[in-house]
């Protein structure tokens, strides 16, 4: 009786650390949408990351609710259910015509979509008894992918050499995160909330190693030059400039692009597109 007590009792306070650590992550965002308000410009943001999160929260929900006994999931993923509605929501408002088309596409498939097919599927495919652990293994797959959606923006920072666009602090959470739910699946004895989350320390591990290596990166410089593939309708360009203030870009409209500030060397510009081969330019709509 004792060792059940202690694991019962272990499980609640990691679920608790867990629900506060979330809780954090999901707010970590603010000053990301502050700025965004701010310029009236998702600039180079990109809005899966918070579709992504937004279906998470919605499976693990369903999930806690169809195993019952899980408060502390129900609490945790309600919350992140809607603050990230609350993101996107700003992100289609200041968002670009291509890039709001694409967050509303992405909306229907994934959030409506796919979570009404999963719904669905264990519903009436899988035997009463295999309902929750079938559901499960659907959040452990989910959760797999949302903790490998960062490696986008890991491939960004070994390329750049830059981590303008990975929060440390985001990171630090993300990987506590990670070990208090590892924690409260492990000693409540529920496979599908601790398996994803071993990744997912490992994953977070890798990050913060990132930028103990490219931290001393100048911030506002921009390595890495991308073409613009022809399909796309080139709403904005980010340029890097060293006018700007550190930390920061410069937005410009394809049609203002000659009104781009001028190298600091004081070298004319190229009179086609008012860009020099000294101001690297790169998709605003790729970053994260």
């Amino acid at each position: 009786m004792i060792l059940p007590a202690f694991h019962h009792a272990t499980a609640f306070a990691f679920g608790v650390l867990g629900n506060i650590v979330s809780f954090l992550v999901y707010l970590s965002p603010i000053p990301t949408f502050y700025r965004i308000c701010r310029k009236k410009s998702t600039e180079g943001f990109d809005s899966l990351p918070y579709l992504v999160a937004l279906f998470s929260s919605m499976l693990w929900l369903y999930y806690a609710m169809l195993k019952g006994n899980a408060m502390l999931l129900i609490t945790i993923n309600s919350f992140g259910c809607v603050i990230e509605m609350v993101y996107i929501i700003l992100y289609i408002t200041y968002a670009t015509r291509y890039s709001r088309k694409l967050t509303i596409r992405y909306f229907i498939a994934m959030n409506l979509g796919a979570f009404s097919f999963f719904i669905l599927m264990t519903r009436y495919a899988a035997p009463p008894h295999l309902q929750v652990a079938v559901f499960g293994w659907i959040c452990v797959a989910v959760s797999v992918c949302v903790f490998a959606s960062p490696l986008s923006v890991v491939a960004q920072v070994i390329r750049t050499k830059s981590v303008e666009f990975m929060p440390f602090y985001l990171s630090l959470f993300l990987t506590l995160g990670a070990v208090m739910w590892f924690g409260f699946g492990f000693f409540s004895q529920d496979k599908h909330v601790y398996i994803p989350n071993i990744i997912g320390f490992l994953l977070g591990i890798s990050q913060m190693v990132l930028h103990v290596i490219y931290r001393r990166q100048p911030a506002g410089k921009v390595i890495a030059v991308e073409k613009l593939p022809e399909s796309h309708p080139f709403p904005e360009i980010i340029i890097a400039s060293s006018t700007a203030p550190a930390g920061e870009t410069q937005v410009y409209q394809l049609a203002d692009i000659s009104k781009a500030p001028p190298p600091a060397d004081g070298r004319e510009q190229d009179g086609t597109n008012g860009a020099t081969d000294q101001l690297p330019v790169k998709r605003g709509d790729d970053a994260v």
